[in-house]
């Protein structure tokens, strides 16, 4: 009877440490499909962490250079510029889209075509320093393509 309670306990234990570092949640990441000889696109995606964290680093195998940027107002000219990572605060979901945070793709080895699968990693940090890596399989959209714009969208 002891060694079943003990059981239940350390079972119960174990439910409780493993939601205590659940993982970011990443919803709807897609990539902008390219044309030929262009070397450069984006990734978009809505992150939810349910601790602060902070979005570190990305890479991708289809791209030599793989960047953390935003978009932003300077004057009446809009500019992006690369960003060292962004803040992800407790149960807010964050999203990287056009015109805003983003994830480019640059130094591209091949065009991206409309339908391929587009395999990018993100790293994120929680307050801890402990890191994990979030591994995504990013449906490409059309050129014309926007945040939300599902049209083309399959299941």
């Amino acid at each position: 009877m002891k060694i079943r309670s003990l059981l239940i306990a350390l079972t119960a234990g174990l439910a409780v440490a493993g939601s205590a570092f659940a993982q970011v949640a990443a919803k709807d990441a897609w990539v902008r499909a390219t044309v030929t000889q262009q070397k450069a696109t984006g990734l978009f995606v809505q992150l939810t962490s349910p601790a602060d964290a902070r979005l570190v680093a990305a890479a991708s195998p289809v791209a030599g250079v793989v960047e953390i940027h935003e978009m932003v107002m300077d004057g009446n000219v809009m500019r992006m510029r690369a960003v060292p990572g962004l803040d992800l605060p407790a149960g807010k979901t964050v999203k990287l889209e056009p015109g805003g945070y983003h994830v480019m793709l640059m130094d591209l080895k091949q065009p991206i075509k409309e339908g391929d699968l587009v395999d990018v990693s993100l790293t994120v940090e929680g307050k801890d320093g402990k890191r994990e890596t979030l591994s995504l399989k990013a449906p490409a959209r059309p050129l014309t393509a926007r945040a939300g714009d599902m049209s083309r969208h399959k299941h």
